[in-house]
């Protein structure tokens, strides 16, 4: 080209050996985006699946501990976290409290193992976070979003994510788990096989919440470390097996109790070969018989 050749070109010479774009109408439409893309100020696509809204149960002090609980939560551990954030940490909960692995109730599940020194499901229930006074503008927001999610709403982007890590840790178990997601400052990750599939997420919350305070301290000495999540979700996938054996072997059983009552027993055979008359003499016939009178002889 001649703007490639040394001494018939000036910076910006190549501008003017430029083809017209030709065969395309005025009003044609744009090219279509790739698939999958997005402007950056648009949310990220939520799952396929998501879980289902939580409907609230119980009495009315049930429905003000779960509030409680669900409050102290977001503010302790994502206080300084966008709205989305907070609402991705109100999910997690959510989701253990239909998950049969977990308590089911919200202050059951927000203050498990607070018994503990350390080794607590939320660490600001035992590690002293609670002796800090809230800020009054953070907890009136993180209990509107509180209020939000035990009213029903469902965070798609997590999905039915059981777990979460701040960004600047990587905990043990993190490889072990399906990686959901980012949001703030948090990681947010999901079983893998039978235990974080949809079906697992079927308690049915009931109410029955407990106080909205830490467990008191154990008297004796207990290990200090959570549960496993992996040790979870083999303790799941177990049961759920012997549940399925249990339901398998229930209708063979059935079946043969019904076909037991259903079949017709033979009579007892009459036995008429009896002999009809005996080899007793005629004076000892009577020789069972109670006399009627003292001294009296029987009759006959």
């Amino acid at each position: 080209m001649p703007f490639e050749t040394a001494g018939l070109s000036f910076p910006g010479s190549a501008f003017y050996y430029l083809e017209d774009v030709s065969g395309l109408p005025d009003d044609a439409p744009p090219a279509p985006i790739a698939t999958g893309a997005r402007w950056d100020a648009e949310p990220a696509l939520a799952p396929a699946v998501s879980a289902a809204a939580f409907r609230a149960a119980g009495s009315g002090l049930d429905k003000a501990r779960a509030l409680q609980c669900m409050t102290m939560a977001l503010y302790y551990e994502a206080a300084n976290e966008p709205a989305d954030g907070q609402r991705a940490v109100a999910q997690v909960i959510l989701n253990r409290v239909a998950h049969p692995s977990y308590p089911a109730s919200v202050c059951g599940v927000v203050f498990q193992g607070s018994e503990r020194r350390t080794g607590c499901q939320f660490s600001f229930t035992c590690d002293g976070s609670l002796a800090r006074i809230p800020a009054r503008a953070a907890w009136d927001r993180a209990r509107g979003i509180a209020a939000a999610a035990l009213a029903g709403y469902v965070h798609r982007p997590v999905g039915f994510a059981t777990h979460y890590h701040a960004t600047y840790v990587l905990p043990y178990w993190a490889s072990s788990l399906e990686n959901v997601g980012t949001i703030g400052l948090h990681t947010f990750y999901k079983w893998r096989g039978v235990a974080g599939r949809s079906d697992a997420f079927a308690a049915r919350y009931r109410g029955h919440e407990p106080a909205a305070a830490p467990h008191p301290r154990a008297a004796s000495p207990v290990a200090d470390s959570a549960a496993d999540p992996v040790v979870l979700a083999e303790a799941y996938e177990a049961a759920r097996r012997k549940a399925a054996d249990t339901a398998a072997f229930a209708p063979v059983a059935s079946e043969f109790a019904a076909s037991a009552s259903s079949r017709t027993v033979a009579p007892a055979p009459v036995v008429d070969t009896l002999p009809q008359a005996s080899n007793v003499k005629p004076e000892y016939a009577n020789s069972g018989r109670w006399i009627a009178q003292p001294g009296a002889r029987p009759a006959g």
